[in-house]
This record gives structure tokens, C-alpha cells and sequence, in this order.
């Protein structure tokens, strides 16, 4: 995949206020960790996780995306009614029908003639809509689009406490709900035109080259919302994904350097989907990149699956940690699992 024309003019996030300490989480599960004779702190001590935050009750994965997509329009110089697609790239969704997009639509008041639609693609869904609006701009079919993310956690999270508190478990059979405890949520958007919208004294955020890979072999090792009344909405195995999903992510960048013409020293930020600290560094140990490079999130947000990268990106770029000109590289990993990189001039 390479761009000629793309650009991300800006992009914004939107957190909760409500956090939860890693510590907060083993309180509630005090029962289990006394029956099981759990070490209080091994959830932070395993995923450098220290916190996560979660939208007050009640909140829809659509409402957290129009936060984030009127944030975003707040900082940007296009206009709502420049808008020509809206992508709603979350995990999260309001329900099966229609696409949550519609409902970002209505909420942010955009045009009539603006193409609506979802992508779910587990935590890629915003790297593949960035993709798509890149090859749409390319083609000449748009100048313009948005793309928003609103993840919440709080379901997945409340469900599996209760699952550990009344399901008869031990310390093997508690392993597949570990990574729930991970998940946080937060909300991101990011508006993506032709070049020649872009002002003179604006930089152009050029989308540069792209490559996916798939190794759905491993599908199974992380599957939620298919369960049965009375069973959990999400199972992994953390151990055979961490492997898989770092040697997807080792042969996706030498077809990566080949694409950009890019090497391990080339990028001056990293920023790669925020799952945890074991994750992180296996990732950069395996791939050869320098850790120093890394930007990370993981720590007091947690997996915010679809928004955790870009989300990343945005934090990196309002603190000063991106900067204009530098060549940025988008490490995403996703269940399934699916691994694409992105590279971008800043």
C-alpha cells in the first residue's frame, strides 16, 4: 500500500474521567485471590498496567466516538460539511443494526450526502479505516473524511469480576479471563483529506506506505461476543497470542522495509498497539526496534483496543513527543491475528 495524496490534518482524543488502579481491581477480587492464595499487585507486576479509565454507566460506543469527532473538529480547519465519509472503526458497537457510524452521524450533525459505514476489524479497525480513506483520497472519489473510535470497557471488565467472583475456578482455568482485566476505554478521531487542503503554513501529516499480514491460523486465541447465556463475551489465551502475534509482527516489518524503504533506524517515533509491558518489550526485542523510540499509553489507560494507537499518536503529538518532519512508524496487532504497519511523515 502506498499514498500520494493523503494526509491526517488532525486527530484527537477524548478519555473518561473515571479511573481504576490495577490495585482497585484486586480489592474487588479479594475473595478469589484469598481462595486461590492470589499475590495482591501480580496484575500490575504482569502488564505494567497501574490504571485504566471507564465511561460513566449507560454510555454508548457511539457517544464517546461524537465527543471525540467534535473534538477533533474543533481543532481542525475543515468544516462539518467538508466531511464526505464518516468510518466508525471501534471494537465497540451499539448494537448489530445499524451501524453505530449512523449514529456518530446524526450526533455530529453531518451532511446528507456523507457515506456512513463501520469497519471491525478486532483492535486494527482504525489503521484499516486509515487505509481505506488513504485509498479513497488517492483514487479521486473524496478529498476528505473522519474517522472515530469510541471503546467501552466497562461491560467486559464488570462481567468478568463477577465471573471470577461465582464460577468455580482455580488458577489454571482463571488464565482465559486475565486479559479482560487489561481493558480500559477511551475514545479517538481523526480527519484525513487530499494534500491540497491543507494550508501553506500547515505540515502535511503525509500517510507515506503500508503493509498487512495475516495469520488467521491463530484465530482462536482471542474470541469474544459469541459466547452463550451464562458464558464470559471474551477468552484468550495471553501466552500463544504474545508469540503468534510477535512473529506475525517480525515478518510484517521486513515486508515493511521493502514497502517504505524504510529501516529499523529510520523512524523517530514508534508508537504500536498499547496492550501491555511483557507485550511491548517481546515486540521491540523480536522486531529489533529501539525501545528508546517507543511511545506508550498502556500504563495508565490500558487496552482500549481499536482507539489504544491512535490514541497513542494523538497524546505523542500533543506532547511535543511527534514532531513535524519526523517519520513515524504504526505498529498494529489485532486478534484474528491480523498485523499492520503504517508509516508516516509528520
Amino acid at each position: 500500500m502506498r499514498f500520494r495524496h493523503a494526509c491526517i490534518e488532525s486527530i484527537a482524543t477524548v478519555l473518561p474521567e473515571e479511573s481504576w488502579t490495577s490495585a482497585d481491581l484486586e480489592e474487588r477480587l479479594r475473595p478469589l485471590y484469598e481462595r486461590l492464595k492470589l499475590p495482591h499487585g501480580r496484575l500490575e507486576l504482569m502488564t505494567g498496567i497501574k490504571a485504566r479509565r471507564f465511561w460513566p454507566e449507560g454510555t454508548r460506543p457511539s457517544d464517546a466516538s461524537a465527543a471525540a469527532g467534535n473534538t477533533v473538529l474543533a481543532h481542525s480547519r475543515i468544516a462539518r460539511g467538508e466531511i464526505e465519509v464518516l468510518i466508525h472503526a471501534a471494537v465497540c458497537r451499539d448494537m448489530l443494526e445499524p451501524a453505530t457510524a449512523t449514529f456518530v452521524h446524526h450526533q455530529l450533525g453531518l451532511g446528507p450526502r456523507t457515506h456512513v459505514f463501520d469497519i471491525s476489524n478486532a483492535c486494527l479497525g482504525f489503521l484499516n479505516a486509515m487505509v481505506t480513506l488513504g485509498a479513497m483520497i488517492d483514487a479521486g472519489q473524496i478529498r476528505c473524511g473522519m474517522i472515530v473510535a469510541g471503546e467501552n470497557g466497562r461491560p467486559l471488565v464488570e462481567q468478568t469480576i463477577r465471573h471470577l467472583l461465582t464460577a468455580p475456578l482455580d488458577r489454571n482455568t482463571i488464565k482465559p479471563f486475565f486479559a479482560n482485566l487489561t481493558i480500559g476505554s477511551g475514545a479517538v478521531a481523526a480527519v484525513l483529506c487530499h494534500e491540497s487542503m491543507i494550508s501553506a503554513e500547515q505540515p502535511k501529516h503525509r500517510l507515506v506506505a503500508g503493509v498487512c499480514s495475516s495469520a488467521t491460523q491463530h484465530s482462536d486465541l482471542c474470541q469474544g461476543g459469541h459466547a452463550e447465556e451464562g458464558g464470559l463475551a471474551m477468552q484468550t489465551d495471553s501466552e500463544q497470542l504474545l508469540l503468534a502475534g510477535v512473529e506475525t509482527a517480525r515478518t510484517t516489518w521486513h515486508a515493511f522495509e521493502a514497502e517504505t524503504g524504510w529501516n529499523r533506524t529510520t523512524p523517530a517515533r514508534i508508537i504500536c498497539h498499547q496492550v501491555g509491558a511483557t507485550h511491548r518489550r517481546k515486540l521491540y526485542e523480536t522486531v529489533g526496534l529501539d525501545p528508546a523510540k517507543d511511545f506508550s499509553t498502556f500504563e495508565t489507560l490500558g487496552n482500549t483496543g481499536s482507539a489504544a494507537l491512535p490514541t497513542a499518536l494523538a497524546l505523542a503529538v500533543e506532547q511535543g513527543a511527534v514532531r513535524p518532519g519526523d517519520k513515524v512508524a504504526l505498529l498494529g496487532i489485532g486478534s484474528g491475528i491480523n498485523c499492520l504497519m503504517l508509516g508516516v511523515e509528520w
